[in-house]
């Protein structure tokens, strides 16, 4: 071995230069990179609050500015939104509209904010880059407009109002009662979104332009209808009489349109046909009916049962309100033939009325209806009502004194007592709404609901609505020596049209109702005619459970009141919950059990006092 291989070996491992080199190059690139982004913090320090260099907008240089300046300097040199010009153009009619007042918006200092924070965002390598890129050789950037579609439309819808006009058919026109014709008209109306559509590109180039409001004609397919006019005149040449059919005394009517009125209803009628479209003169329909619909009131009624009071003696029904037939005017008919009468020259014209026969008539007996003897009963107790309540009961408790319930159907208590206003004789009693116990019209109809429910209940039919007061009330909880808790829960409001109470006659019998009202015992009977098919009642109820005291009083300030005056507008009631079943059974089998459940909130007493009251003597007596 010689001795130059031997030094090879001893030497070791030889290391390329070649990673020496890569390692200083990748030192060389931090510390160069290093420099950079110091050398651009030191750039960036030196133009802090400023705008760096060779920066501009829309040509504008804002260089080494800062941004109050280069606000100020954009909104001097871009004045397009408020120096442009748009022009909109109809035919020889002309609209000139500047760029801001159709929603183009340029924010100066927004702008001028932009154009501040180009080379502060990023990361450092990309801050500096940019810096040095723009001060090398410069940066232009875009201006931001802002476009509001909405401010355009707007413009535009002005426009479309001086521009637009109808279409117009021929017409007949009146003078009186003579008839002349107006020519047609052909319509124009500006397509919005087709004007609208190249507006924002307009815009957005901040040029001058113009744009044509785009038009969009319809002629009218009738010009002419002088040959009309003949037949309108005839028509206008007598009052048109309406009258009931075989009308005797005291019967409403007979209804007269003075030519004067006739012609305000004339129409002409478009019929199409092969040579085209034509108008025929026919009766406006909507220029009669109003006054149909008037008389269509008048002549309403509604058909009627005829109404019994069942004779325990004798066992037979006796009649104390006759049967009423149904009567309506069908004023879709009245008004063909009317139109048809017209044209033919008659002007004495007959309504068209519909009939309906009630389905128990006064000869009825209670045998054939199924009403046959005493089914259910039930009085109810109010001592203490007012004088207005007691009204109410006896008003509303008199809507169903002989009343017929047919077999299977829902009857809605509602529905059968109607109206509850003033005019039907009602008084202003306490009522319970918005969770207030306040003075309104028929305080005291739901003393009759409550004992209609009872009889239901106690006669086993089917209860469908019920709703609870929504705490415990006092009358309703009288029997004849007192009070009797288990009667809690056994109430029913109704409030008309809103809340209702409803039961089903589920027997094959009529059902016939007789309430009596007693002032002086101040109850209320309710009772029930039928045939009974051998059905029972059974009921148990929890009594008041979960009883809640009444909150402490309230004390408010009533502006109508006088100084020192008080007055109890609310009083208190325990709250509590009440369940109560019923099983009805007939020939020993369950027929159904339905559960009445009712919570009823606590109640606290109200107070009103007039302003400068001292009612701290009472709060503390309290």
């Amino acid at each position: 071995m010689s001795a130059t291989s031997a030094a090879k070996r001893n030497a070791g491992p030889q290391i390329s230069p070649l990673p020496k080199f890569l390692t200083a190059l990748a030192i060389g690139v931090v510390l160069f990179l290093a420099l950079l982004v110091g050398a651009g913090s030191l750039y960036a320090f030196s133009f802090s609050g400023l705008i760096y260099p060779g920066i501009s907008m829309a040509g504008i240089d804002l260089s080494g500015l800062r941004v109050d300046e280069a606000e100020q300097l954009l909104a001097s040199r871009l004045t397009f939104p408020t120096s442009g010009k748009i022009v909109f153009q109809d035919g020889e009619a002309v609209w000139v509209a500047k760029p801001g007042e159709l929603g183009l918006i340029f924010d100066a200092q927004a702008n001028a904010q932009a154009a501040y924070q180009f080379g502060r965002q990023g990361n450092p390598l990309l801050r500096t880059y940019r810096r040095l890129a723009a001060w090398y050789s410069g940066r232009n950037l875009s201006p931001q407009f802002t476009y509001d579609e909405r401010q355009g439309a707007a413009y535009l819808a002005g426009l479309a109002k001086q521009v637009d006009r109808p279409t117009i058919e021929a017409a007949l026109n009146l003078n009186g009662t003579q008839v002349s014709v107006t020519p047609g008209q052909i319509g124009r109306q500006v397509d919005l979104p087709a004007t609208l559509a190249p507006l924002e590109g307009q815009l957005l180039s901040m040029a001058d332009g113009i744009l044509t409001l785009v038009v969009n004609e319809s002629p009218p397919e009738i010009l002419d209808a002088s040959q009309q006019a003949e037949t309108a005149q005839k028509i206008l040449s007598a009052p048109l009489v309406l009258q009931l059919p075989d009308a005797g005394e005291g019967s409403p009517g007979p209804w007269t349109i003075e030519p004067q009125q006739l012609a305000q209803m004339l129409a002409l009628q478009r019929v199409a046909d092969p040579a085209g479209a034509s108008y025929q003169v026919e009766l406006n329909l909507s220029g009669l009916r109003p006054t149909l619909e008037q008389a269509a009131q008048q002549i309403y009624r509604l058909q009627e049962n005829a109404r019994f009071i069942f004779n325990d003696d004798t066992r037979q029904l006796e009649v104390i309100e006759k049967a009423v037939t149904g009567r309506a005017l069908d004023i879709e008919a009245t008004l063909a033939n009317t139109q048809q009468k017209l044209l033919e020259g008659e002007h004495s014209i007959q309504l068209a009325i519909d009939t309906t026969e009630p389905e128990v008539g006064d000869n009825a007996r209670g045998g054939s209806l199924g009403i046959t003897e005493l089914v259910s009963v039930h009085t109810s107790h109010f001592r203490g009502s007012s004088q207005a309540r007691m009204q109410n009961i006896e008003m509303a408790a008199a809507r169903f004194h002989g009343l017929l319930v047919p077999p299977g159907a829902i009857f809605s208590m509602a529905e059968a007592m109607g109206n509850v206003s003033l005019d039907e004789g009602y008084a202003e009693a306490l009522i319970i709404f918005g969770g207030r116990t306040i003075k309104g019209v028929g305080g005291g109809v739901c003393q009759v609901s409550t004992t209609l429910f009872r009889t239901v209940f106690l006669g086993g039919f089917p209860v469908i609505e019920r709703n609870p007061h929504a705490y415990r009330v006092g009358y309703y909880e009288q029997n004849s020596g007192g009070y009797d808790s288990n009667l809690a829960g056994l109430d029913a409001t109704v409030f008309v049209p809103v809340v209702d109470f409803k039961f089903q006659n589920d027997t094959p019998y009529w059902l016939l109702m007789e309430t009596y009202f007693n002032p002086k015992n101040q109850t209320l009977t309710w009772k029930f005619y039928s045939t009974s098919d051998g059905r029972t009642v059974e009921w148990d109820t929890s009594g008041p459970t979960n009883v809640v005291e009444p909150p402490d009083p309230l004390y408010e300030e009533n502006p109508d009141l006088a100084e020192g005056e008080i007055k109890q507008v609310d009083w208190a009631a325990e709250g509590a919950d009440v369940t109560i079943t019923r099983t009805v059974t007939r020939n020993g089998q369950v027929l159904f059990t339905d559960t009445f459940t009712t919570h009823y909130q606590p109640w606290r007493d109200i107070y009103q006092y007039g302003p400068g009251t001292d009612i701290d003597d009472i709060q503390n007596s309290d």
